[in-house]
């Protein structure tokens, strides 16, 4: 019995040790709010409540006018509402920053979004995003129809009728 507490309390501190061991420190989590900040992410969060709102519209107000007026006269109340989420979301993605980087090198990748590169990159980024995912999926299409057709060629090869 003795042995069985022994080997759970030792599983307790290894355990707790490996959550410490994730959790960044003050430093590093105050350096990745501050990256955060300068790479304007809140502000890109904020964008989206327009698409949102107007994905969200059809089915809340049913094509009716008067459901339509009452909506459009909510909007500054729901960006309000919002707001938490937003610091929600710093949040969050500060701790992803923080757990994957050490304080210093937040720092430095902070120093470079601040520069002037940095700051294009940030305002470009949402487009290249763009442009490399349309890249990616024709790119992955073409393989996909590619890799199909030699893989049904082999296994024709070998007497399977496809």
């Amino acid at each position: 019995m003795v042995r069985r507490l022994l080997i759970v309390a030792c599983l307790l501190l290894l355990s707790a040790s490996a959550v410490r061991a994730q959790t960044p420190s003050s430093d590093a989590m105050t350096a990745a709010r501050s990256l955060v900040t300068t790479m304007k992410l809140a502000d890109q969060y904020k964008a989206l409540l327009p698409a949102i709102l107007l994905g969200l519209k059809p089915a809340l107000t049913q094509d009716r006018p008067e459901i339509e007026r009452d909506y459009e006269t909510m909007m500054p109340m729901v960006a309000d509402a919002f707001e938490p989420y937003y610091t929600s979301m710093v949040d969050g993605i500060a701790a992803i920053y923080a757990t994957n980087f050490t304080a210093a090198e937040l720092r430095d990748i902070e120093a470079f979004y601040r520069q002037p590169t940095g700051q294009k990159m940030l305002e470009k980024m949402p487009v290249i995003s763009q442009q490399a995912l349309a890249v990616g999926q024709e790119i992955g299409r073409k393989a996909a129809d590619d890799l199909k057709a030699r893989l049904t060629e082999a296994l024709r090869q070998k007497g399977h009728k496809l």
